[in-house]
Order: structure tokens, then sequence, then C-alpha cells
């Protein structure tokens, strides 16, 4: 409002203080800037907008013509602008409209025109007729289309719509160039002369108006008007009230003639007639347009509630079919409602349990448990508390379940206790199934090594110990012979030939390989190991039928004894190095631990010397062994694993220095070489590959492992998510918060992660929901039992994978059969020496150009794939 004020006070100060002849070339001027305006209007708009504009800047510049010429002139240029804006005008784009309100704005324009004329009637017309003047006649006529034109510009107004204030300045613009013209004309036929000031400098405020508003829409980007029904609705007070406005003045003029004394002629008589008549139209139109209004917002209503019973029957669909079962109890544990996903889950139909408290169904076992976490939760608004307790199936059996109870009494929707309730035996099956392999042998069902150690650990508290290691002899020798079915058939046989030999409570445990071990606990432990020693080397030496063959497996036993308290780490190395020793002889024989056997430990001091020279002198080498798509036969990726080529020892194995590289901290410098020669050979064979290396412990706790991953891509230019880290489950063992931010700072980095050799270790559900690993490796342990027909561990640990959106990569496939297993259950990637063996770099290349080469049978038949396996 504050622009039009000031507009309308210039034109004041310009009537009061200049003289006509000063207004005229002031407002001339300013039509023609109008004009210019307009003009770069015009550049900036297209379609009917652009024609607008076009009407609107040639109307000004007719009348910046007409009011320089002066005269007669001057009425033909305002004629001339009447007619060429409202030509123009017509063309504005238009709101999409029904019928009825086109119809209603057709009757508006006529209801305003009407009016219109009847007022300009009264004023103008007619005093000119009776003056003789009807030459001046035609100007009030066009200023009665210009008016109307102007009020039905501004009925488009609406608050909101970005065009507005234009809007307002043109409609505002284009009336008062009506007024003021037919105030002039009147002033003309009365010969008022000295006031022809005020319609000169209302002229000039008019074009004020025209200039403004054409300078706002330059400025302006392009205004597209698509209105919604909301939209439209508010635009129905403006265009309702303007015509009654036009309709007001009309009868106040009329009132005023007829009191003046003057009397009726026909035109007011038709026109008001007429007006009646549109009045009466107008109201009838309005009248159905509302019905259809009001039909289009029920059928709005409508739809809206379809769509709403729609939704909720959707979530009703996706609740009772969900995997856990949804209840609302009241304070006292009454259901108020059940899903009914409870008869999937544990047999009971819905309508068994609503109605009835939830501590009174469960039973006495569970009920306590509830009613506790139910009295927690009631003292928490908002709280959530998750419990675990047994719940009874209608079948009779008892399942482990998992309940969250949410306090949502003072939500308005739910005033209730929600209830989440979740079967989780057969999680909490695997997880056993997992803890039991964690701590037993797969093979023999022996104690591993893991629990070995926490036995020993507990009986050196309690009793002298004594230890036996034991390594079969010409174990090797069979592998090589038979194959691995046979060597695994062998380690059977001495795992039941060693639970004869031992009694209890004794403890046999098989620690890897053919390496076995045994605990003696009791007051003279070193002595009862000697003999047991005996007994099982007698055991031993008893030939073992195989296939039809007769075996003799013979072993080298280490003896080391340590008193209560004695520390069990020392013992075991001491009964590892006696071991040795007793190999050393020739096997079949047991050596008792000896001080003087610590000088072979000095040995391995000067290879862990040796390899600390060997990063520095270029000794290592990678090989490379692929993984391959099960699906499709392709390489995916490799596994980089490090050789070390020692100058006089030759090529070392892993096994052979990988430990010590472990226990002495080297690890750490040759990981970052490994993988740093990894990536860069990955980049070397241009081919988007995904590249596995193994991340150890000490790397993982040693200094900041994300840093030198981020320097290792950065220096070689390997994408980040072609890189793979491979991490036993020892490196998620602790668990910590400290654990889980270093991985989330590799997995930021866009890098793979997977979980190695998983199964084997303190496997645990926890460490899959929390960490966030990409890729699960099933150990080899599991793979060598498999045969045609699968086996359910496996295909339970491929579904766990794929159910927390991890790929699967099976590694240690040896035979056909348990490709094919492992293809049935749905395994993704594979590793195997059935597959390739580890290759140099060159080798890898060639293997890259040429495929791999597996027949119908599924035998490798490209050179480096070998029958048998080898170790890493």
């Amino acid at each position: 409002m504050t622009v039009p004020l000031l507009v309308l006070a210039a034109a004041a100060v310009l009537a009061a203080t200049a003289g006509h002849l000063t207004i005229n070339v002031i407002t001339a001027l300013t039509a023609l800037a109008a004009a210019v305006a307009a003009a770069r209007v015009v550049r900036r708009r297209d379609g009917g907008t652009r024609t607008a504009w076009i009407g609107l800047g040639t109307g000004a510049l007719a009348g910046s013509v007409g009011v320089f010429a002066g005269g007669p002139v001057r009425g033909f240029g305002h004629v001339a602008l009447v007619t060429i804006v409202t030509v123009c005008l017509f063309v504005v784009p238009k709101p999409r409209q029904s019928r009825l309100a086109q119809v209603r704005s057709a009757v508006d324009a006529l209801l305003v025109a009407v009016s219109l004329l009847m007022t300009s009637w009264h004023l103008v017309v007619l005093p000119a007729e009776e003056a003789g003047r009807l030459s001046l006649i035609a100007a009030p006529m066009a200023d009665v289309v210009l008016g109307t034109v102007a009020i039905a510009a501004l009925a488009r107004w609406h608050r909101g719509y970005r065009g507005s204030s234009t809007l307002v300045l043109i409609s505002l613009g284009l009336l008062l160039l009506a007024v003021t013209d037919s105030v002039a004309v009147g002033l003309i036929v009365g010969d008022a002369w000295r006031w022809m000031s005020l319609p000169s400098a209302g002229q000039f405020a008019a074009f004020a108006f025209l200039l403004i508003a054409a300078l706002r829409a330059a400025a302006m980007n392009r205004v597209d008007e698509e209105p919604d029904a909301e939209t439209q609705a508010r635009r129905r007070t403006p265009s309702l009230l303007l015509p009654y406005l036009a309709v007001l003045g009309a009868v106040v003029s009329g009132t005023v003639w007829l009191a003046a004394g003057h009397t009726s002629s026909a035109v007011f008589t038709w026109c008001r007639f007429l007006s009646i008549a549109l009045i009466v139209l107008r109201e009838v139109i309005l009248v159905l347009d509302n019905r259809q209004l009001a039909r289009r917002l029920e059928e709005r209503v409508t739809g809206r509630t379809a769509d709403l019973a729609t939704s909720e029957q959707r979530f009703r669909a996706l609740v009772d079919q969900s995997s856990d079962s949804l209840a609302i109890l009241e304070a006292d544990s009454t259901v108020r409602y059940q899903s009914s996903s409870i008869e999937r889950l544990y047999g009971f139909p819905a309508a068994a349990i609503v109605g009835r408290r939830l501590v009174d169904v469960v039973g006495g076992r569970s009920g306590p448990i509830i009613q506790a976490a139910l009295d927690e939760a009631l003292e928490r608004p908002g709280g959530i508390t998750t419990i675990h307790v047994t719940l009874p199936h209608q079948d009779g059996t008892w399942r482990l379940s998992e309940m969250t109870v949410t306090n949502l009494m003072d939500d308005p929707y739910v005033q209730g206790l929600v209830f989440n309730t979740r079967d989780i035996s057969d999680a909490q099956h695997l997880q056993d199934q997992l803890r039991h392999d964690a701590y037993h042998d797969g093979l023999t069902g022996l104690v591993n090594r893991a629990l070995f150690r926490e036995q020993l650990a507990a009986a050196a508290t309690r009793n002298p110990v004594a230890v036996l290691f034991l390594d079969l002899d010409g174990f090797k020798e069979v592998n090589d012979s038979l194959g691995h079915a046979a060597g695994d058939q062998l380690l059977v046989r001495v795992a039941e030939r060693l639970l004869q030999a031992v009694p209890a409570p004794h403890v046999v445990a098989r620690l890897g390989g053919d390496e076995f071990a045994v605990m003696v606990e009791s007051p003279d432990a070193h002595a009862d190991a000697e003999a047991l020693a005996a007994r099982i080397l007698g055991r031993l030496d008893e030939p073992i039928e195989l296939d039809g063959r007769e075996l003799h497996v013979g072993a080298g036993i280490g003896i080391a004894a340590a008193p209560a308290d004695g520390d069990i780490e020392q013992l075991q190395r001491n009964a590892d190095l006696a071991m040795y020793k007793a190999k050393e002889a020739g096997g079949g024989v047991y050596a008792t631990y000896d001080p003087a056997m610590h000088d072979a430990l000095v040995q391995r001091l000067e290879l862990a010397d040796d390899l600390r020279r060997a990063l520095d002198r270029d000794e290592f080498v990678l090989h490379y062994q692929p993984t391959v798509d099960l699906a499709t036969g392709e390489i995916i990726g490799f596994e980089a694993l490090v050789r070390w080529q020692h100058p006089t020892r030759g090529m070392v194995p892993p096994l052979d220095f990988i430990p010590i590289a472990e226990s002495t901290g080297l690890i750490v410098p040759i990981g970052r070489w490994v993988m740093a020669e990894a990536c860069r050979q990955a980049v070397a064979w241009g081919r988007p590959l995904k590249m596995a290396v193994n991340v150890s412990v000490r790397q993982f706790e040693a200094g900041d492992l994300a840093a030198t991953v981020a320097s290792v891509l950065a220096e070689t230019g390997m994408p980040a998510d072609q890189l793979c880290l491979e991490m036993t489950e020892s490196v998620l063992l602790t668990d910590t918060d400290e654990n889980l931010a270093r991985i989330v700072s590799l997995k930021a980095l866009g890098v793979m992660l997977a979980m190695d050799d998983f199964g084997t270790g303190y496997s645990s559900l926890a460490y899959l929901r929390r960490f966030p690993m990409d890729v699960l490796k099933i150990d080899r342990s599991f793979i060598d039992r498999l045969d045609h027909e699968g086996d359910p561990l496996v295909d339970t640990i491929i579904r766990l994978g794929h159910r927390f959106g991890m790929t699967t990569v099976a590694e240690g496939i040896e035979n056909e059969a348990q490709l094919a297993a492992l293809r049935m259950m749905g395994c993704d990637f594979a590793q195997g020496y059935l597959l390739s063996r580890p290759l140099p770099s060159a080798a890898a290349g060639e293997l890259l150009k040429t495929g791999l080469a597996v027949g119908a049978s599924l035998t490798p038949l490209f050179p480096y794939a070998l029958s048998t396996p080898q170790t890493h």
C-alpha cells in the first residue's frame, strides 16, 4: 500500500503546484517510461502473458502520444489505449475453470459493465448530450469498457499469488485512467477549466502505477500459475464482491441523480432492469456452482476416506503377517488387542488371548518376569523394557522369546502398553550350536584349543597339571596318497582311541590339523602323564583299518608338567617344545620337556630377525587366489596371500613366519605392504575386481588402521569399494565401543568388510547385528563336511548372512559335491583348490584373460589348479 499512496500524494502535489502543461509533459513521459518497461517484460515472457504486456506497452505508448499531441489526438490516443488494452487482456492466461465458473465470469463482466454504464450515463454522458457536446460521448463509453476490464482483472487477485502486487497496480492504473478521463469530460462539459489539473494529475498517477507494475514484473522470474482447489476457493471472495460494489456505485449515482430532480431515462431503466436480471442469473449460477463445489469436496472426502481405509487394511495385514506378535495391554496386563500372527508363532488364536491377563496366560514360569517388566515400564512413560522369557506353545513345548514392552499409556491413540514378542528359539539354538562348534572340533567332536585352554587354566588353580601335545606321524602322506576324506576318517579313529586310552577326568582335545592335546590333572601329574603317554603310543601302534587298508599311525608326544597355580602359557610352550623334540627323534616316542629344548626357540628368534629385514630386502611376494561367482563361474576378485622368498631357506610357508610376525608386531608393516601391493596390482589389471586383504588383530589394534587404509587408497588409486578387509572373529571378540568405532571409521571410507572363518571362534549373532559387515566367509571346517545333500548348519549360516544383508563366501572347496551343495544352498561366491590355487601375479593376470576353464564335471582344467589342497 505504501507505493500507491506515495504515487497519489505526488499526483496531489502536482495538481496543487504545477500548471496544466507541466502536468501533461510529466504524464506523457511517465506513460512513455511505462511503455519502455513493458517492452523489457515482453522479452522475459511468452504465450498469452507476452501478448498482454505487448498490449499494455502499446496502450501506454498510444496514451503518451495523445497527451503530447493534445486536442483531438488526445481523445483518439485514449480510445486507442482502451481498445488495445481491452483486446490484449482477453488473451491473459486464465486458470482452468468449470463451465459454470466461466459463465459466472461472463455474467460478472456484464454486470460490472452495465453498472458502470449507468454511473457514467448519469454523471457524464447525459450532461454532454444536454450541452450539445456529442463528440465527447465516445470517451466515457471507452472508459466504461476500460473500467470493466480493470475490475475483471482485479477479481483474479488472491492471497499468496506471487504476481498479486503487479496485478493490483495494473488494475488500479487502468481504473484510474477510466475515472480521470470521465472526470475530464465532465469538467469540459461544465466549462470548469481551472480544475483540469486534477484529472491530468490523476492520469499521471495511473501511468505511474503501470510503470511500477512493469518494473516489478521485469524484476521477477516467470510466474506460472496453476492453482489448486483451495486456491480457487480463496479467489471466490474478491470475485464475488467486486460486481456488487459496481452495482452499489450505480445505485448511489442513480439515487443522487433522481434526488437532484432529474427524471429517469430509458437507458437508466433498461440498465436497471438488465442489472436485476444479471444479479438473479448470477445467484442461480452461484447456487449451482456451490452445489458442484460441495459435490467435488464430497468426492474428495470419500476418496480420502477410502485411501485411509485401504491404508488401515494394509497396516493391519502387515502387522498380522509380521514375524513378531503385537499386543496392546492394559495396566493390569489385560490384553486389549492381539495381532493374529500369534497363532502362527505360538499356535493360540488371537481370540483366546484378548480379554485375559497375560501373566495368567503364560503361567507361573514366566508370569513373574513379565509382571516385573510391566511394573518397570509403567514407572517410565515412553520407556522401553526388553526381557527374555519362555512362553508356552499350543503343542505343549516352550519357546524362548524376546519381549519388548513400550509404555504408551499417555499416547491418546494407544493408551496402553505395547508388547512386541518374537520367537528366538531357532536363533538361540543356532547360537548355542555355534558356541558348541566354537569350543569343539567339528570333525572329531573333541574339545578344541579355546576350550582346552580354559579347562587347563581352571584345573591349574586346583591341582598340579601336565599337558601332552601329540602330532601324528605320517599323516601328510596319508592325505597325499589316499585323499582328505581318508585323512579325516583317520583323525576320527585316532580321536576314538585317545578317548579310550585317556580316563576321566583327563581331557582330550584336537588343537588343529593332526595335533592333539591331553590334560592330566592329578597330585602326581608328571608321572601319570608319562604313563598315559606310553599307553597312548601303545594304542596308536595298533593298526587301523581304513577302506580295506591297514594303516599304522604313530605320534610324537611332548610332555610338560607344572605345579598348581603354574603358568599355563609357559606350560603349553614347554609341551610344544617337547613335542618337536619327539618328532625330531623320528616319532613314535614321547619326550619330556627339558630346559635344553629352549635352544630350538633360539632358532625361531633367528627367523624373527630375518623376518625384520625381509621387508627392507623386498623378499615378500604376493600370490592371488581367485574368488568365483557360483552363479556365473566368473572371477569377481582375488584374495591376496603373502609369501616369503628367503634368500637361504627358500619359500618359507606362511604358517612358519606369520605367527612370528604376529607375536613380534611385524605383521603391522607387513600388512601395510600387502595391502598397498595388492591394491597396486588390482589397479594395474585395469578391471573392476574385488581385492581381499587379511587384517590381523595386531593391525587392528595398532595405531589408526582407517588412516592407513585411506593412505594406501590415495597412493595406489584403488577405488575404495573394490577393497575388502577380511578380519577373523578374534578382532571382534572384545566387542567394545572402541572396536565398533574403529570398524565404523573403516566403513566410512567406503571399503568392504568381511568376517573371516565365521563359526570357528566365539561366533555370536550380536556380531552380525552390531558390526557393519558386508561379507560372511564360511570356514573350510564347515565346507569339509558338505556332500551332495548339503549341511543344515552351513545352510543356516548362508541364510543368516543373507538376512543380515551380507554376501556369503565359502572357502576351501575341494570337490564337486561341495560345489554342488553350495550352489543348491544359494551361496554367492567360493574359493578353493577345486577352482584355483593361489597364483603369482603374472599367472593370475593370465587367468583373468582366459577365465576359469571348468568343465561339465567341474574338474579344474587350467594349469595351476591342484587336486589336493595346500596350506595358504
